[in-house]
């Protein structure tokens, strides 16, 4: 199983776009058949440094992973995402 953490900070950082992005990711949810489950969470301690949201995916692999971030709907997202990202970071863990 692979759990992949992406860290996301946003360029406007009121709560209002904080929402709409998390919104957006979750709309991914039962749209990629390799994509097995999703959660974007909201950080409730923000700051400077901090991090807006978490986005955690699961996957059965590797190669299905990789299928996720080659589909459509992925794509659409991350484009759209990257209108409103100031920076991110990720883990991608084996478990």
């Amino acid at each position: 199983m692979i759990l992949n953490h992406v860290l996301l900070k946003l360029k406007d950082r009121r709560p209002e776009h904080i929402e709409q992005a998390q919104t957006v990711l979750l709309g991914l949810r039962g749209k990629i058949n390799v994509l097995l489950d999703v959660q974007a969470e909201a950080n409730v301690r923000p700051g400077p440094s901090a991090y807006d949201l978490i986005l955690i995916t699961k996957f059965a692999s590797l190669e299905d992973m990789d299928e996720y971030l080659i589909h459509p709907a992925h794509q659409e997202v991350a484009r759209w995402m990257g209108t409103v990202l100031e920076t991110q970071a990720s883990v991608c863990c084996s478990i």
